[in-house]
């Protein structure tokens, strides 16, 4: 892969974990402790666990299979987690998988961006398990960003609103 071409999707990728962090940050700031550890129904995720699981994605896709740092996941504990833990730690326990992962995609040579990684079943090269956990990412973004604004209805402030 040539250099700008690599430049340009670590610069892509690392832009859209970003912009996607920006928005969990303007939601989660615009809600009380109990609705962001809320659940529309028992079977679904809150906006707390979403944060923990986005983590804790990034964490083993980008930090852990690329990186190599030892994965430590535990994905059953983000989805389950009732106590609450603070908006504040939350988003400093994300804001800071955020800027681990975007040192790995900037710091991963060609060889680590094209290698097999195991990831629980699966075999992905890095590329693919960057791309992978970014979408994921922003899948669960536009779900935060959604359950939002269905909590808080007219009161929800857009993006410049404040």
């Amino acid at each position: 892969m040539p250099d700008e071409l690599r430049e340009a999707f670590n610069q892509a990728v690392c832009d859209e974990l970003a912009a996607a962090l920006g928005r969990i940050a303007h939601c989660v700031a615009q809600l009380r402790q109990e609705q962001i550890w809320s659940r529309s129904r028992p079977d679904m995720n809150s906006i707390g666990n979403l944060i923990l699981h986005l983590a804790g994605n990034i964490r083993q896709l980008i930090i852990s299979g690329v990186g190599g740092a030892t994965d430590t996941r535990d994905r059953p504990a983000e989805l389950t987690q009732s106590e609450p833990i603070s908006s504040d730690e939350l988003l400093e326990g994300i804001f800071a998988a955020v800027k681990e992962a975007q040192v790995a995609i900037q710091t991963a040579s060609l060889e680590q961006l094209c290698a097999l990684i195991p990831v629980k079943r699966y075999e992905w090269t890095g590329m693919q398990a960057i791309i992978k956990s970014v979408a994921h990412f922003r899948g669960h973004t536009q779900e935060i960003l959604h359950t939002t604004r269905e909590l808080l209805g007219e009161k929800y402030e857009f993006a410049g609103q404040r």
